[in-house]
């Protein structure tokens, strides 16, 4: 990035980061890796909490009593979503020893997710980030099947020793399930490995074992379904289609997060930008703006250039809130946003890194500028347009 541009973006102030799908509460970090809660988990952690409390622990060791039933189903809660995030980190210290950037790792109803900014390069790598997961998963499981047996035998309470019993099976179940070949489950990621190496592609290996993921989905719907019809099970039945649509939802688009990534890799802003977009002046007034600009233009923003120097970047919502009166009294400057409080990207920066860019800073649109001057915007319609090259790409890979 030129000098004045770098300097244009560390004096802009930074805005929240946000995380995609998964966006929620920051925690802190880990080894490096931001930790994050997406709101869904809380429901799943009271549904654990009222499961181990009123029914699991109750039925293990009724002697016990209700408020030690409860404290054990809230520790046991607890221990096991940190058992989850055990099995992302082990997923996220591989990625980062096979060089891939993991932006963090966020915890939601069904689990965790770690978050990565790349693909795997080889076949073997993608078949190790993805196996350490239920490696760790089993691993846990082991060491509190051993705290169970040698609880009573060095004298460990029973409410320990049933909770490290019950978590050591969640843990297994976790392992388990993990282990389906299906996209994007680690099962599926072990399965794209393999069929990556065999046909040495990795759009056609995400391709079956999404489509694998998908008929899992199906598959545990199904399941659910005859559940609800046949055996009655209202809630279990309920829990298994909601847990197979997740399934086929985020095996889609899994997939179609690596199509974007397979289209967008080559390309840098200037390939995807609008070239030489029309500007304004920060002297023209608010109201010339509107019936000049906004009223007679197919756009929702102009980049604001002086002496052919970019200073900012006017928006529809920028005008929206001010009063017709004021209309005349009031210039582009006054309502702009300045440049320093704009993102500005480099010509040659590479897309995926301007869409990160855009997302951390929650921004609609990017300004495109070398040396300060002005040499195309993106806005988040360019980036709808390579969306639908994405499934025109799907339709074709499809039909092959």
């Amino acid at each position: 990035m030129s000098s004045q541009v770098a300097e244009q973006q560390r004096e802009a102030p930074r805005k929240p980061t946000r995380t995609g799908v998964f966006a929620g509460i920051r925690l802190g970090s880990v080894a490096g890796f931001e930790i994050s809660l997406d709101y869904s988990w809380f429901i799943i952690f009271f549904l654990i909490l009222g499961t181990f409390g009123g029914a699991v622990f109750p039925a293990h060791a009724p002697e016990l009593g209700r408020i030690t039933h409860l404290l054990m189903g809230l520790v046991g809660a607890l221990l096991f979503f940190i058992s989850l995030l055990l099995h992302e980190l082990a997923h996220s210290f591989a990625a980062r020893w096979k060089g891939v950037e993991v932006e963090g790792i966020t915890l939601f109803i069904f689990g965790g997710m770690a978050r990565t900014k790349t693909e795997a390069s080889t076949p073997g790598d993608e078949f190790i980030i993805a196996g350490v997961g239920p490696l760790a998963s089993f691993a846990i499981a082991a060491v509190l099947y051993m705290v169970a047996w040698w609880g009573p035998r060095v004298g460990l309470g029973e409410p320990v020793t049933v909770v490290a019993e019950y978590l050591a099976f969640l843990n297994v179940l976790l392992a388990v399930f993990n282990l389906f070949p299906g996209f994007p489950l680690d099962g599926g990621r072990l399965l794209r490995a393999t069929l990556w190496k065999v046909t040495g592609n990795l759009l056609t290996a995400t391709r079956t074992a999404t489509a694998a993921g998908r008929f899992l989905g199906w598959m545990i719907i199904a399941l659910g379904v005859w559940a609800l019809l046949a055996g009655g099970a209202v809630v279990g039945g309920l829990w298994f289609v909601f847990i197979g649509w997740f399934l086929t939802q985020a095996a889609q688009s899994s997939y179609q997060h690596v199509l974007l990534q397979q289209l967008l890799s080559p390309l840098s802003a200037r390939e995807a930008m609008s070239p030489d977009p029309e500007t304004v002046s920060p002297d023209l007034s608010v109201d010339d703006l509107i019936h000049d600009y906004f009223m007679r233009r197919p756009y929702n923003s102009f980049p604001v250039t002086e002496d052919g120097i970019i200073v900012g970047l006017v928006t529809l919502s920028h005008v929206k809130g001010i009063a017709r009166e004021k209309w005349s009294d009031l210039n582009v400057a006054a309502v702009m946003t300045p440049l320093h409080d704009t993102l500005v990207v480099e010509p040659d920066l590479p897309m995926m890194t301007v869409m990160e860019r855009m997302r951390d800073a929650d921004a609609r649109r990017a300004i495109v500028a070398r040396e300060m001057e002005l040499v195309g915007i993106i806005s988040t319609s360019d980036i709808a347009r390579w969306m639908e090259r994405v499934s025109l790409v799907e339709a074709e890979e499809g039909r092959s």
